[in-house]
């Protein structure tokens, strides 16, 4: 059994959501969130941003910690079980571009109902409902302020 441990975000602008569409070799289709593998010597925050800009080009940063999710899988002959780190995160601006090296080939904001019925996968549903919920309430204290000073 091999472990991995990746960070990801749940970049919100403007009350929407930022998702990536995947197709890898049409072998696998569906719409995720930006999350990779943690690098030798990194943070958990630095991975999370890093994985963010890397996979979509869009700007952000944290605004908190959100939870984890684990899942497993078969690669070959082994079983991956991966722990994932979720970060609340706002953006910067709706810019969003996919990056072609990992087969994703399309991005972009979506509504809370539509990102939650675009994701493919439960337990990124439930890390995305957490993380709405709580930018919610940041919104309703007020405390959900863009860099500018803009309350968004």
């Amino acid at each position: 059994m091999i472990n991995a441990v990746s960070c990801g975000g749940v970049v919100i602008y403007r009350g929407k959501i930022l998702l990536l569409y995947k197709n890898y070799k049409r072998r696998y289709d569906g719409w995720v969130l930006p999350k990779g593998t943690v690098e030798d010597g990194e943070e958990h925050t630095e991975t999370a941003l890093r994985e963010v800009k890397e996979e979509t080009g869009a700007d952000a940063h944290i605004v908190k910690y959100i939870g984890e999710s684990e899942y497993s899988f078969k690669v070959y002959h082994n079983m991956v079980e991966k722990k994932v780190h979720w970060y609340l995160m706002m953006g910067e601006s709706y810019y969003s571009k996919p990056q072609k090296e990992e087969y994703f080939v399309d991005s972009g904001f979506y509504k809370f109902h539509e990102a939650f019925h675009l994701l493919r996968f439960s337990n990124e549903k439930q890390i995305l409902e957490e993380a709405y919920h709580e930018y919610q309430r940041l919104r309703r204290a007020g405390e959900w302020v863009g860099q500018d000073g803009y309350h968004y």
